[in-house]
């Protein structure tokens, strides 16, 4: 396989774990949600309801491509709020449920959406333990590791990808709403850009480059 140039286009691939070793079998991406889909507010602050879920630029496209590309795109995201009291497992639900009816907009869908609601130490779903994933494989059973990467902004979606065998995707975002060990997790991931839709192209024409050299 050949190892993808560093051109204008990828400056944002900070990792050296490029074209060599990205999957050429993908099927599954899964997706981190807030700081990954929709902007992530200060840290100690939660989406508590959809008027405080801002959408970033070109998620709806991105997430659109890999439609088209017939990848499964599913959502895998801690919700400690709940736990907190601070809105309800409805509440999250109508937040996805708004947010497929945006997409739609743009011919996008997510598969399926999966939240840990639990407090820290109280479940194994809540990331970086695997549980969302499992809960997917029950879901749809075809799916398997090495078939499958994670996109995520914090330490916890990087670690929940390696602890599985998954491909790492690290999305930089707002430096100033980063979580505590964003710089462990740029430099554990096997990939780093500074939002979805620049993973989203890169990972498309890695894609296409695999299938041409098979």
């Amino acid at each position: 396989m050949e190892t993808e140039p560093k051109g204008p286009d990828l400056d944002s691939v900070q990792n050296s774990t490029t074209g060599e070793e990205f999957r050429a079998a993908l099927r599954t991406v899964f997706l981190d949600r807030d700081g990954v889909l929709n902007r992530k507010l200060p840290e100690d602050q939660y989406v508590t309801g959809w008027k405080y879920f801002e959408l970033l630029p070109g998620v709806p496209e991105a997430i659109a491509q890999l439609n088209q590309a017939g990848l499964r795109v599913l959502v895998v995201t801690n919700q400690r709020g709940i736990a907190l009291g601070l809105y309800t497992a409805a509440d999250v639900e109508h937040i996805h449920s708004q947010l497929q009816a945006v997409l739609a907009k743009s011919g996008a869908h997510i598969d399926g959406f999966y939240f840990c609601p639990h407090d820290k130490q109280q479940c194994n779903c809540r990331k970086p333990l695997p549980g969302l994933f499992e809960q997917a494989q029950v879901q749809f059973p075809e799916i398997e590791s090495a078939t499958s990467l994670v996109i995520g902004d914090s330490l916890s979606d990087i670690e929940f990808g390696r602890n599985l065998d998954l491909t790492t995707v690290f999305i930089e975002g707002d430096p100033d709403r980063q979580k505590t060990g964003a710089t462990r997790a740029s430099a554990l991931a096997d990939l780093s850009f500074s939002s979805l839709p620049e993973a989203v192209n890169y990972l498309l024409k890695q894609t296409r480059r695999n299938s041409a050299l098979s």
